[in-house]
């Protein structure tokens, strides 16, 4: 068997040839990425801008600017955690095990960060942060949004939501316009041959981010990151991922996800992935893949083999495995999906490890009468409003928002750890 190992050994000449093939100046699609890095003023000045536009007091005075009415609710929420108004750990743990929580052990090395999908409209995390106020409960650690950025600049909810992010130590993932469920900017569709579920079946190759499209979401990519300071954005495709890896390399500060939609459901193909992050990593190992949410088949012995490919190639602290603990009601899986059970499972030896709630408990949706579904995300806000579903979608959110809850009442009752909402939720 010795012997048959060996064999998967890559030569090192086939190393140089990849090399060879990067670096080459006749080489047509590496040029695109250089030109577009070129374009917005190179490596300093991209990260110089980012962080400057990305700064809380940028983003209020922008808004402040344009009178948006989201700057008292900011206030609101930075006056709430200056305060220390919501819950400390140990007091959350004193309210769901009464006297048992100073004598139980806690199991620290291996918090589960508690997420949830999707925050798209930035007036739902105040009616979050209200219910968690009320009732003692926690916020996420982390919030993944999946609505048209094109569309959040023009009611100034990109600038709310990143400003809500800072005040309330939340990570979040922004999900780029280019792919094949949009339109690009010349206003035609990207992938012009499907449309919605008329041609479902033409999406089993995935969303897509075609031809011309992958330098585009690098162009997009930039201009967010560069005019709003956004930090982390989601990849549906191999292609962009890829590209993610290189703007990193180059020297730019982007961080990036890869969805669930990518269909990564087996140890070899996060090996893959893992190969290429460690590839065009920086000199200390660093990568830019923060989080990996692998398919919603995926079973504990696959996060368990998952982690050890990524602890084996050092990304163990910088890469998050992320599993969906709860779905859609509507559009995605089967139900009742809850995979509570498989997080257990798996959350008291694999670290940094998600939770990731995007859909109610159940028993909860299913008495709705508008469960949540996965193609309200595709749903234009007018047209939301227009059909009267804005009250029913933040319904769903909050559902999400109590199974967010359950789930860390469950850990805790199991002695396990999380991560919440860091300037909000102090140990």
């Amino acid at each position: 068997m010795h012997d048959l190992r060996n064999k998967l050994n890559i030569d090192s000449d086939k190393i140089r040839e990849i090399n060879s093939f990067l670096l080459s100046d006749q080489n047509p699609i590496v040029t695109d990425v250089l030109s577009v890095v070129d374009s917005y003023g190179g490596i300093d000045e991209i990260n110089r801008r980012a962080r400057e536009n990305g700064k809380t007091e940028v983003l209020m005075s922008r808004l402040e600017a344009v009178h948006s009415p989201f700057v008292k609710d900011l206030e609101w929420l930075q006056r709430q955690t200056d305060s220390e108004a919501f819950i400390n750990v140990q007091d959350y743990r004193r309210r769901i095990l009464g006297n048992e929580a100073s004598s139980m052990k806690f199991k620290n090395g291996f918090p589960v960060t508690l997420e949830i999908s999707g925050l798209n409209f930035f007036p739902w995390i105040i009616e979050e942060a209200k219910r968690a106020l009320s009732r003692k409960e926690l916020m996420p650690a982390r919030y993944i949004r999946v609505r048209s950025m094109k569309e959040q600049t023009e009611d100034g909810d990109i600038l709310a939501l990143s400003a809500a992010m800072n005040i309330i130590g939340g990570s979040y993932v922004q999900t780029p316009d280019t792919k094949g469920t949009l339109t690009g900017p010349d206003g035609f569709p990207i992938n012009p041959h499907l449309g919605g579920q008329d041609t479902l079946t033409g999406y089993f190759g995935g969303i897509g981010v075609p031809n011309e499209y992958a330098i585009e979401w690098v162009r997009e990519v930039l201009h967010y990151y560069t005019e709003y300071g956004i930090p982390q954005f989601l990849t549906i495709n191999p292609g962009t991922a890829l590209l993610g890896f290189w703007l990193y390399r180059l020297g730019v500060d982007i961080e990036f996800k890869i969805s669930v939609y990518m269909g990564t459901d087996n140890p070899y193909s996060v090996l893959w992935i893992i190969m290429m992050a460690k590839m065009f990593s920086r000199d200390r190992g660093k990568s830019p893949l923060t989080g990996l949410n692998l398919s919603n088949s995926v079973n504990g012995k696959t996060l368990e083999e998952a982690a050890f490919v990524r602890n084996s190639l050092g990304f163990e602290e910088t890469m998050r495995l992320e599993h969906h603990v709860t779905e859609a009601y509507r559009g995605i899986v089967i139900q009742p999906y809850d995979r509570t059970d498989e997080l257990l499972r798996v959350a008291d030896h694999v670290k940094n490890l998600g939770a990731k709630h995007e859909g109610g408990l159940p028993e909860v949706e299913v008495t709705r009468d508008h469960p949540s579904d996965i193609l309200d995300y595709f749903v234009p806000k007018s047209e939301i409003e227009s059909k009267g579903l804005m009250p029913k979608l933040l319904v769903n959110y909050l559902d999400k928002h109590d199974a967010l809850n359950r789930t860390a009442e469950i850990l805790t009752k199991k002695g396990l750890t999380f991560s919440a909402a860091s300037k909000l939720h102090r140990e």
